[in-house]
């Protein structure tokens, strides 16, 4: 038994000195808002209500739960092992049914089900009750990249592509996450995002709101999101969509209401009068002579 029990030992501390490792890491002190840590193992800061709720459900109802569970079978096992391998046990029981148990280990997971429903269910009651939106964002997944409308202020489509390993470094923004058109949304507002796709599934997720949904071609799904400050917030198609699956980077700025109406007016097409002023009239052509 020594022998079977010694390895166990070691994995053992070697398991709680990684964990102590990790849990001594700068990267849990402060992971970064709207995008992966590095060497972060938990979930992204929230930048909404809704996120907030996901967040807390994980990990106050869940995760409690799942450690239960796994100590449960664990300790199961290791009883088991100790106390029915063939030297200490060398003539088994020959019985094949126990009612009680059977009735146990049936009304127990129904009984768990049944508990994270009740918050599972409310979670998902609010991600899905839109409260009245201030604006909508339509949103079209193609290979490879992303077009953004904005037919409440009259923006027609942008399509927004992976921004170049240069010109993102040289702005200190993430490769592969930072985009050339970001959408862009005020702070505080209520934001209906309609998604869909030309070619193939997408999916259009931004992990700080606590939005996915999937874009399909001749489809429309809605989401929405409110997010509750500043800054840029950063996401990924999460289908796998090709080859270049991967550079499908989404990137949403949420900025102040002055600054997005500015943002807004920037856009607006210029008015004809304007344009026919700032054109220069033509030239007379010569007078033959006579």
């Amino acid at each position: 038994m020594p022998s079977l029990i010694s390895p166990i030992v070691r994995k053992g501390r070697l398991l709680l000195g990684l964990l102590l490792a990790a849990a001594a890491s700068p990267a849990l002190a402060g992971d970064l808002l709207g995008q992966p840590t590095a060497g972060g193992v938990n979930l992204q800061p929230a930048a909404s209500a809704i996120r907030l709720q996901q967040i807390a459900f994980h990990d106050h109802i869940l995760l409690p739960i799942i450690t239960l569970i796994v100590l449960l079978v664990l300790f199961l096992l290791v009883v088991i092992i100790v106390r029915y391998n063939k030297r200490a046990n060398p003539t088994p029981a020959r019985f094949s049914h126990n009612t009680p148990v059977e009735i146990a280990w049936t009304v127990g997971p129904v009984l768990i089900l049944m508990f994270v429903a009740i918050f599972s269910f409310k979670l998902l009651y609010g991600e899905h009750d839109m409260p009245q939106p201030y604006m909508t964002v339509k949103v079209v997944g193609r290979q490879w990249n992303w077009d953004y409308a904005y037919p409440d202020q009259k923006i027609a489509a942008a399509t927004s592509t992976p921004m170049e390993q240069s010109v993102a470094e040289a702005q200190h923004l993430p490769y592969l996450l930072a985009a050339t058109n970001p959408m862009v949304v005020p702070v505080g507002k209520v934001v209906r995002v309609e998604v869909t796709a030309e070619d193939v599934i997408h999916s259009f997720s931004v992990p700080a709101f606590g939005i996915k949904i999937d874009a399909v071609p001749g489809r429309l799904n809605e989401t929405w999101f409110k997010a509750d400050q500043t800054g840029t917030f950063y996401g990924q198609c999460s289908q796998l969509c090709g080859i270049n699956h991967s550079y499908m980077p989404i990137m949403v700025r949420v900025v102040s209401q002055p600054e997005f109406d500015a943002w807004v007016a920037s856009k607006a097409p210029k008015p004809a009068t304007a344009v026919a002023a700032a054109t220069p009239a033509p030239a007379a052509a010569p007078v033959a002579a006579q």
